[in-house]
């Protein structure tokens, strides 16, 4: 079989019927009919089966469906990526990023324009956990995601290590620009992530190195939201510095947490073993540059 053949299967599959793929191809129904049946005695199984009027896949015919998804999607891949190469820096970035640090991507998005002017982006906001499986199934290339996170499946830049703050309404009083994790032990707390995921785990093994026992009352991985909460007096809350950067205009005192073992860590992450784009590549070496200097 050739990439060809594997074309005019997924043609077949998805028009369910030889006249209307052999239309879809620009082609006659008898060379393709030859086609398909050349195939089914390569592999020396029937691929699909007529039902009335129109073709049903076998089991082979289903599994070969996925395969022939998978490879003319790489061969198209690599078609692009020559092209590209041959245009120059003309590509599109498409890029994960985790609820946590999308106030940071505006920078660097700048920098990366400033080199290369025509590439156009595809963003994706999510939780980190979302975006290794975005990134595993190829959906996304590159993803910026929060640490700790089970990553043997990637190659990994770690970025930037930052401190967290405590979030609290300005009508509550005794809150000074920094405070110690035991200080926070009767605080109604919300966290800017959920169970299982990286600033979650950081912040509960930051609670029990203390031996403290934290009062969460909720858990809201929407930002703006956990703002007008905490803006409300509704809660307190815990977060990175990059949300504490932006409280501008907004209820909310921020205060820097002391605690050394309470940092949170992001990293940009793709595919271990995988094509990286011409553009994807140019964005992981200019984050290369910027965090050896």
């Amino acid at each position: 079989m050739d990439i060809r053949q594997l074309k005019y299967f997924i043609a077949i599959v998805e028009e369910r019927k030889i006249s209307a793929a052999a239309q879809r191809l620009h082609m006659s129904q008898p060379p393709l009919s030859q086609q398909l049946k050349a195939m089914e005695d390569e592999l020396g199984t029937r691929l699909v089966e007529r039902s009335g009027k129109t073709l049903e896949l076998t089991a082979s015919g289903k599994a070969l469906y996925q395969y022939a998804l998978q490879m003319t999607q790489l061969m198209d891949e690599a078609v692009s990526e020559v092209k590209e190469v041959g245009r120059g820096a003309k590509g599109s970035l498409n890029i994960g990023i985790n609820t946590l640090s999308s106030v940071e991507l505006p920078d660097l998005l700048h920098r990366f324009q400033a080199r290369h002017p025509h590439v156009t982006y595809k963003i994706q906001q999510n939780e980190s956990s979302r975006l290794c499986e975005l990134v595993k199934s190829r959906v996304l290339e590159l993803a910026i995601i929060r640490l700790p996170l089970e990553l043997d499946a990637f190659s990994v830049i770690h970025l930037d290590t930052e401190p967290f703050y405590f979030l609290a309404s300005m009508e509550k009083p005794g809150i000074g620009p920094e405070i110690d994790l035991s200080d926070l032990r009767e605080e109604p707390l919300m966290l800017p992530s959920t169970e299982g995921l990286g600033v979650h785990y950081t912040i509960h093994m930051a609670f029990t190195a203390r031996q403290i026992k934290p009062n969460i009352v909720a858990e809201c991985s929407d930002i703006p939201l956990l703002l007008k909460l905490v803006s409300s007096g509704f809660g307190t809350a815990i977060v990175p510095e990059t949300v504490a950067r932006q409280l501008e205009g907004r209820n909310i005192r921020a205060s820097k947490i002391t605690d050394p073992r309470l940092s949170a860590a992001s990293g940009l992450i793709w595919l271990k073993g995988h094509h990286l784009s011409a553009t994807a590549q140019h964005f992981v070496e200019m984050m290369k540059e910027r965090h050896t200097h």
